[in-house]
């Protein structure tokens, strides 16, 4: 190797060990500061011994609430459901999200996996947590059940999920069987002659 070269590459290599001794240096500095500024937090906060309580908002799209019935049967008449859907159905401002021009045949399966809403799009049920599918609660029950046939509104224009549409129904049954929700049973006409012959008169 050439003398200059040699001079070069030693000159480099103490320039370099110098700097990462000053870089381990500085660090260790830093690092020991760290410490003892952690260390007197601690002992601050063991001193007031109490902690502060870390406020958090409440998630959105939590579902693992239960709500009862009683206070969804209240909700349905207060100012507030009064204000979000007016005079309307709770599905009638609802647009379900497809991809394409034409919606599929069926809805989603569920809205809520998980304890949490896992779509950004729920069914007017899912979304809403205060509306509670109940057997006692007709007043929302009655939304879902059309008035010409008494028949429950298919979930193509309702827009309730799979699971959601199968809770309403079974609902709707309870009810029907309890005789909170009236219905009419269809007349039919029989001809007796059929069954018991001429009759004489």
């Amino acid at each position: 190797m050439l003398p200059i070269a040699r001079g070069i590459y030693n000159g480099l290599a103490s320039i370099t060990r110098s700097s990462r001794g000053a870089a381990l240096h500085t660090a260790s500095v830093f690092r020991s500061k760290a410490e003892t500024a952690a260390a007197s937090e601690n002992e601050a906060e063991a001193a007031d011994g109490e902690e502060e309580p870390k406020s958090s908002a409440p998630d959105p799209k939590d579902r693992t609430q239960v709500i009862p019935v009683e206070t969804s049967m209240r909700y349905l008449k207060s100012a507030a459901y009064k204000k979000t859907y007016g005079e309307d159905y709770v599905w009638t401002q609802y647009r379900r999200n497809h991809k394409g021009m034409y919606a599929p045949r069926k809805t989603r399966k569920t809205c809520i996996r998980q304890g949490k809403i896992s779509t950004g799009n729920p069914c007017p049920i899912c979304r809403d947590e205060y509306l509670v599918l109940d057997y006692r609660n007709t007043e929302l029950l009655e939304q879902f059940i059309s008035p010409h046939s008494g028949d429950v509104l298919s979930y193509s224009q309702t827009g309730l999920c799979q699971k959601s549409h199968l809770r309403l129904r079974v609902a709707v049954e309870q009810a029907r069987d309890s005789g909170l929700i009236t219905y009419d049973v269809p007349f039919r006409e029989y001809d007796y002659n059929e069954y018991y012959g001429q009759q004489k008169s």
